[in-house]
């Protein structure tokens, strides 16, 4: 299948970050597939095919959202909807959440886990919608609108002193207090701030979201109250991001790999290396110290000294 042509120049392939679980590893396919794989072979144990399965439209954009394992289950955002399958075999256990397909397909944002109000849920981030769904049996236990253009709700959302950050193409940046055991208004809206957040997830440290915005500029916000403590000046069109203690790794579509000190205070780089001389668009991986980085010609392995 080939993707639309304002995307395409990233390629017509998978956008989802596979997810390993000891000797398997679940990978989506472009044609809205799930594949479960050994690790050590590359041996194929299972496959679902969602748009036969649960007779979905092939999303325009392919498979984007990575799989989630949790105990004996991996949950994906396919089908048109949510979904959660035995990660033994790849029968579905239910679909949730289901928006029809839409002009563009299934959603983007990668399911994440999060306990809130005491209430042990997953978050997902539909095309326009931001909900909590009972990881055992499927109940929405709270959805609240997510504005985005064309359904663009691509970062996966964090959680921050049991509140739920996003941040939306097209709509805004929010923090959401939620609590499933207030039954008349489990989730509210702590503030919003204009500025927009695009594909690549945002890093929570030190109360602060580090933001890689839809017009190519870096921003730190303030989560206790939504101001921004600076904004840089424009970069690529997408950072993939990984932190550890209070340093961010920032690997721009340019090649370009940045390590940055998270700080409030200003934007604060440490180094800057080329590592890619084609566009990179896949996520950057860290192994102890190896890093992996995947551009449109290959994958390299660099060793971090």
């Amino acid at each position: 299948m080939t993707v639309p042509f304002f995307a395409a120049s990233n390629g017509s392939w998978i956008r989802a970050t596979p997810c390993v679980d000891g000797d398997r590893v679940y990978v989506a396919g472009m044609r809205d597939v799930l594949a479960c794989l050994d690790v050590a072979t590359g041996r194929e144990i299972w496959r679902v095919d969602f748009t036969q399965e649960l007779e979905s439209p092939l999303p325009a954009f392919g498979f984007v959202s990575s799989p989630l394992v949790r105990g004996d289950h991996v949950y994906v955002q396919a089908g048109s909807g949510f979904v959660k399958l035995e990660k033994a075999t790849g029968k579905v256990v239910w679909r949730v959440l289901a928006d029809g397909g839409g002009m563009m397909g299934s959603a983007f944002s990668s399911p994440y886990p999060a306990a809130l109000g005491g209430v042990p849920q997953i978050l997902v981030q539909t095309r326009d919608e931001l909900a909590g769904v009972d990881p055992e049996v499927g109940t929405v236990l709270w959805k609240t609108k997510v504005e985005a253009f064309r359904g663009m709700n691509i970062v996966t959302p964090t959680v921050h002193d049991g509140k739920v950050f996003t941040t939306s193409y097209g709509g805004g940046s929010w923090l959401f207090s939620v609590d499933p055991t207030q039954a008349d208004k489990p989730v509210e809206q702590v503030w919003r701030n204009k500025i927009q957040g695009y594909m690549s997830s945002p890093i929570v440290i030190g109360g602060h979201a580090y933001v890689h915005l839809r017009n190519q500029r870096f921003a730190c916000l303030d989560l206790a109250t939504g101001k921004e403590a600076w904004i840089t000046k424009p970069f690529g069109r997408y950072w993939s991001l990984v932190a550890r203690g209070d340093r961010i790794l920032a690997l721009d579509e340019t090649g370009d790999l940045r390590l940055i000190r998270a700080t409030p205070e200003k934007y604060d780089p440490v180094g800057e290396a080329q590592v890619a001389e084609r566009e990179s668009w896949a996520h950057l991986a860290v192994a102890e110290d190896e890093l992996y980085v995947r551009d449109l010609e290959g994958l390299t392995a660099f060793r971090w000294k």
